[in-house]
């Protein structure tokens, strides 16, 4: 088997995410991913700037939390640059 190199989502890529939204409606939020954001204490969202496909909502910026996303729709992707890519090892505190 080939060495494939990882799946990662990119910044500047364009993405449509499906979440959890209510009980009977799914969440479609369509895209360009920004990076990650910290949400309370141990949550992690993905920061979204909304097209024109969401509406009145377009230009607005979008967290979608990471536990609540079911799929997601790869539209335009950005090529990784390796030299963005954060080598810093995380620490905590508590």
């Amino acid at each position: 088997m080939k060495n494939e190199p990882d799946m990662k989502l990119t910044k500047g890529s364009e993405y449509r995410i499906f979440s959890l939204g209510s009980r009977e409606h799914m969440l479609e939020s369509q895209g360009v991913f920004e990076g990650y954001v910290g949400i309370g204490m141990d949550e992690v969202g993905m920061i979204l700037t909304l097209n024109d496909e969401n509406g009145n909502m377009s230009n607005k910026k979008r967290i979608v939390p990471l536990h609540s996303i079911l799929a997601i729709d790869i539209h335009n992707e950005k090529p990784h640059d390796e030299k963005e890519e954060d080598n810093e090892v995380p620490h905590y505190v508590g």
